[in-house]
């Protein structure tokens, strides 16, 4: 299974226009906590549970920014059935906090609504 990077047109305002759950980190290529943030989302490739996706956001005239509410990037969240059921933003300056992919991880492994 391969990261997929999903287009502005697989969302629909805060929506992701995908079945099934997904784990989705928005990263912009001016970012680095967002490169450093990537081989941590990349080590959640391969479970059968869930898919992982990329959502770009190097634009910063992508209607992304606005549609999901996202202000700082890396950001991480969790679609099940095209809804969000999980999200994490950075702190400005200092990227994710600690555990974040692993609560990704058990928000998509949970099969509460």
């Amino acid at each position: 299974m391969t990261i997929e990077t999903l287009p502005r047109e697989a969302f629909r305002k805060d929506q992701l226009l995908r079945e099934g759950t997904w784990v989705v980190g928005f990263l912009a290529d001016w970012c680095p906590f967002c490169r450093r943030f990537r081989p941590e989302l990349e080590a959640l490739d391969g479970s059968t549970e869930f898919q992982v996706g990329v959502g770009d956001l190097t634009s910063q005239e992508s209607p992304l920014w606005e549609d999901l509410g996202i202000e700082v990037v890396p950001a991480v969240y969790v679609f099940r059935n095209g809804r969000p059921v999980f999200r994490a933003e950075s702190d400005l300056g200092i990227g994710l906090p600690p555990g974040t992919v692993e609560r990704a991880r058990s928000a998509a492994r949970s099969t509460l609504p």
